[in-house]
């Protein structure tokens, strides 16, 4: 049996092991409830687009400062550190054999929030958003197919899965649904630099906290 890791596969090898197809959408509002956002929201989102701009104008930002300056402010500022949600960090995922290939694949996810309110099945709770980061200076497209290995095995349990690629700069959506073949849709991508996308990033995010609600 060939052992893979997850972070060494490529978007093509994905696609050939899983089956999934790649749709593209123009509209969050086809999947989310977009809300306003209030004064204070506004200013702490602001703080947090400060303080990342300061570490971005010093130069290259790694994986853990994104995650520590960007992602955890976001998340908080959004919900996602309330109950019934849970945040489970860098922890191993189950092995994904793929059968007819005789293969395995290991891997370890970066940030996932699930809900405790929520079974899908006995032991496994539901998955709201699995976080894929890396630093400032790669391209969020590289983190893509570590995120579809590590949510297709847990479409088995749930119809459809939220995941997000960053490098703390730019955020790509990605929606994924179980069926044959398995379908992920990439949304707008995002930027915590532009007031206007940050703002829309932020709103993104209570919305699908809202979804566990």
């Amino acid at each position: 049996m060939t052992i893979l890791n997850a972070r060494n596969l490529s978007l093509e090898e994905v696609h050939r092991l899983f089956g999934f197809q790649e749709q593209y959408t123009d509209s969050f509002s086809n999947y989310l409830s977009l809300e306003p956002l209030t004064e204070l929201e506004q200013q702490e989102l602001l703080q947090i687009r400060n303080d990342f701009r300061r570490y971005l104008t010093a130069g290259k930002v790694s994986e853990g400062q994104v995650k520590f300056l960007a992602v955890a402010p976001l998340l908080r500022l959004a919900g996602f550190y309330r109950y019934p949600i849970e945040i489970l960090l860098e922890e191993n995922i189950a092995d994904i054999e793929v059968e007819d290939e005789d293969i395995k694949i290991k891997g370890r996810f970066d940030i996932l929030a699930v809900s405790k309110a929520k079974h899908t099945k006995p032991q496994t709770y539901f998955w709201v958003l699995l976080i894929e980061s890396k630093n400032c200076q790669v391209d969020i497209s590289t983190g893509l197919p570590q995120l579809l290995t590590y949510s297709y095995k847990n479409l088995d349990n749930q119809k459809s899965v939220w995941g997000l690629v960053t490098n703390g700069r730019s955020y790509q959506f990605v929606y994924l649904e179980q069926g044959n073949p398995p379908i992920y849709y990439l949304l707008p991508e995002l930027n915590l630099m532009e007031r206007e996308r940050s703002s829309q990033l932020l709103q993104v995010l209570k919305a699908i906290c809202q979804l566990t609600l």
